[in-house]
């Protein structure tokens, strides 16, 4: 049986370069589209059953944050539903996989991805529901819809955003949205009844589609990184910021939570707003409010290992939650989960796993019920 690798589909990217010796299976990361950006991969490996295979990518040191590859083990997959960790390492210059794969093809990729198909079958399942809306805002540069999820119903209450995968490498943020939209739209769930009897919920669950379906880490299909364009987005550049947006204007905003991926860290923390410039100790006391309670409904979370805060009137008012929170006077805040482990509750078989991010994100909407009357 011949040896055979592959990334011809929905978030696929690999390049071969070498595949006659399983032991030595050659192979290089493509670029980010019209970008120097690359980490993420996904492939296909087939006709090795039971053959002991090394995996060499040649170029992980040309990564766009090689730190990502230190303690990181990549994801496997028979049926592209169940992601298992298998043994990897780095020597500074090439990240090496190795395995015997026990059927004859196998995926291996960087996270467990979030395919475009399960994009819209999640917008499907939302929409069956008689609290939940779906529409398009705008077409994305090569012409796909933009989907966005309006929950609850009635007026006069607290505006709620959550938005995912501006960086469409980052998969684990959809199916932390998963989990979220899942439980906010269980009628028998009573934490979610009494969110929505307080607040509309407005989602975008994949901010970055094209990037996602072209196997991007971080950029669009132009090469565009999205959360450094909120500041001045374009139609031609980046129509998924400008639609949001401009749908952001229109309904206006109490609380924005954009949900990321890290490549470095094992630990799942929210990054805040301290240094825009209209700080103050309203959106202390609640950032506060928010690390804690999140923190006691759901121990993944904590506040210990994160990214340092901004300094008083530093903060980088391009990025989404810096940007959002500064117009409109609201409470804003990035959440990050790892590529790697979760250190301080580590699985040793799937790492930090999509099971992981779909709880995290069913936790939100405990923790949004108890601040919901603060916002």
């Amino acid at each position: 049986m011949q040896l055979t690798i592959s990334s011809q589909f929905d978030g696929g990217n690999i390049e071969l370069i070498n595949a006659e010796n399983p032991n030595n299976i050659q192979v290089k990361i493509e670029n980010d589209s019209n970008s120097d950006f690359l980490q993420w991969f996904y492939f296909r490996l087939q006709g090795a059953i039971d053959t002991p295979c090394v995996i060499h990518i040649m170029n992980a040191g040309d990564a766009a944050y090689p730190d990502g590859w230190e303690n990181y083990q990549a994801r496997a997959s028979y049926d592209r539903i169940d992601w298992f960790t298998v043994p990897t390492s780095f020597d500074g210059s090439k990240l090496t996989i190795s395995l015997t794969p026990e059927y004859s093809s196998l995926y291996i990729a960087y996270f467990a991805p979030f395919s475009y198909e399960q994009h819209l079958d999640l917008i499907q399942f939302a929409q069956q529901s008689n609290i939940c809306t779906a529409e398009s805002l705008g077409l994305t540069t090569q012409g796909r819809p933009i989907d966005f999820l309006k929950t609850g119903q009635g007026e006069g209450k607290k505006k709620l955003w959550v938005i995912a995968r501006q960086h469409p490498g980052e998969t684990m943020a959809e199916w932390f949205m998963q989990g979220f939209i899942e439980r906010i739209l269980d009628s028998t769930d009573a934490v979610s009844i009494k969110l929505l009897e307080k607040a509309n919920l407005y989602l975008v669950p994949n901010m970055n589609i094209d990037g996602s379906i072209l196997g991007n880490l971080r950029v669009n299909a132009k090469g565009i990184n999205y959360n450094r364009e909120w500041a001045n987005p374009s139609i031609e550049n980046s129509p998924e910021v400008y639609y949001v947006k401009e749908k952001m204007k229109e309904i206006g905003m109490d609380f924005n939570l954009d949900v990321h991926g890290d490549e470095g860290l094992a630990y799942v923390f929210i990054s805040g707003i301290e240094g825009i410039p209209s700080y103050d100790a309203k959106l202390k006391n609640l950032t506060n409010l928010f690390m804690n309670n999140w923190k006691s409904i759901n121990p993944d979370m904590q506040d210990k290992f994160g990214y340092p805060k901004n300094e008083p009137g530093e903060a980088n008012l391009m990025i989404c939650t810096k940007n959002l929170a500064e117009e409109f006077k609201c409470f804003a805040q990035t959440l990050e989960m790892p590529f790697k482990q979760n250190d301080n509750i580590p699985d040793e078989i799937f790492g930090w796993s999509p099971d992981r991010s779909i709880k995290l994100g069913a936790s939100l909407v405990s923790n949004l019920l108890s601040i919901v009357d603060e916002l």
